[in-house]
């Protein structure tokens, strides 16, 4: 019989050395990590996300220490099953199928009912079949993003979640205000800010990954705390729309406009590239 502990080394040991991110998000960066791998600093200490979604820059880096935070709940508790608890959540992503009924009876699941493990099975699962991945919740915090019709979507990629559990072992997560989560960034560490997005037009608001939103003076709020990280002593990096608002809080640092596409629009013949901003306190 074979232990455990012995097929978990196994699997550890034929993951692929680089983990990539197990969710699709809204504003993801991924498609932009060759543009971003250019403004990196050379070396840093700790590496801070406080508004992780997928962590694509985060699983391009893999450093070595890093807090992760995102106000979304349910996403940290992921990710925390990932780590923690990654053989008995991939048997429960297994249960899933990729039908209709089935994604609405997933999707109507009391949250406050499951176990940690369900949860996060519950989200990966709609993350994966729902239309184009949009991680969006109502005024009442339920997920309502209906079923994407994919004809064969990976439910479950083991040989990355793997990957990802390994990554993860060094990472402290938490849930909540990004505030809390940079209380302890000192001269040195690197804090990557990703905040829902200042919108440019009245279509562009993707800001509902929770029940809160997050306003223009909560932009402005966080432009003061970017300051304030800068005379810490820290390297900040900060992406957002290509906005006059943003453009005016952050005059004074080094502002790079990036092309990026737009993958999320109901209308295909809109998803085009957009311009954004990469926004740096240091050469």
């Amino acid at each position: 019989m074979i232990s455990v502990a012995t097929t978990l080394e196994k699997t550890i040991v034929s993951a692929p050395e680089k983990a990539k991110p197990f969710l699709k998000w809204a504003g993801g960066k991924t498609q932009l990590l060759e543009t971003i791998s250019k403004y990196l600093p050379e070396t840093f200490g700790r590496y801070f996300e406080p508004f992780l979604g997928s962590g694509a820059l985060f699983f391009h880096l893999a450093p070595q220490k890093a807090v992760l935070c995102d106000s979304n709940e349910e996403l940290i508790t992921t990710y925390k099953v990932v780590r923690d608890n990654l053989e008995p959540l991939i048997a429960n992503l297994k249960r899933h199928v990729n039908s209709e009924d089935h994604f609405y009876a997933t999707r109507a699941t009391v949250v406050t009912k499951l176990s940690d493990i369900q949860k996060a099975s519950r989200l990966m699962y709609l993350n994966r079949t729902c239309f184009n991945g949009l991680y969006r919740v109502n005024r009442q915090g339920q997920f309502n993003t209906p079923y994407g019709y994919y004809a064969n979507p990976k439910l479950c990629n083991e040989e990355n979640l793997w990957a990802v559990n390994k990554l993860l072992q060094s990472a402290d997560l938490m849930s909540g205000d990004y505030r809390a989560a940079l209380k302890n960034a000192k001269k040195g560490d690197f804090i990557y800010l990703d905040p829902p997005y200042m919108p440019v037009s009245q279509y562009s608001d993707f800001k509902r990954y929770t029940k809160e939103s997050f306003h223009e003076e909560d932009h402005v709020a966080l432009a003061g705390i970017f300051r304030e990280l800068s005379n810490r002593g820290c390297y900040v990096m900060l992406s957002n729309s290509n906005h006059p608002l943003v453009s005016k809080l952050y005059k004074g640092f080094y502002i790079k406009k990036v092309g990026a596409k737009r993958l999320i629009n109901t209308n295909a013949s809109k998803r085009g590239e957009v311009t954004e901003l990469l926004i740096r306190n240091y050469v």
